[in-house]
């Protein structure tokens, strides 16, 4: 069963719709009472690629960390969300705090409230 918090494996689009990847994903929330969609955003090991100060690590150290089921260091890529629909999710391999989700969410709230 999916839910809010866990990550899983997906085909997850480029931005330029050139293409997609299998990849890690972190599912936010069902985006839809009446689907089975969910909002969602990409995972990455590439560090470097984190804009500062809106995407959130994940680091060995940290107390979730081994829950993930990630084998790196990664980056809950905020920056990069998408809708997808449930049957895409290939299955499950964690789950990150609770803590650390409503702190994400707060994090996204924040940003679509503020003015460009």
């Amino acid at each position: 069963m999916k839910r809010a918090g866990q990550i899983a494996l997906t085909p997850f689009p480029n931005t330029d719709l050139s293409g997609v990847k299998r990849r890690p994903v972190l599912l936010i929330r069902q985006a839809s009472s009446r689907f089975d969609d969910w909002l969602v955003c990409m995972v990455s090991s590439q560090l470097h690629q984190a804009e500062t100060g809106f995407d959130e690590f994940l680091m060995p150290q940290d107390p979730d960390f081994a829950g993930t089921g990630l084998k790196a260091p990664s980056v809950l890529r905020l920056s990069r969300i998408a809708v997808l629909d449930g049957d895409l999710l290939i299955g499950s391999i964690g789950a990150i705090s609770n803590e650390r989700l409503s702190r994400i969410r707060a994090r996204l709230a924040e940003w679509l409230a503020m003015a460009p």
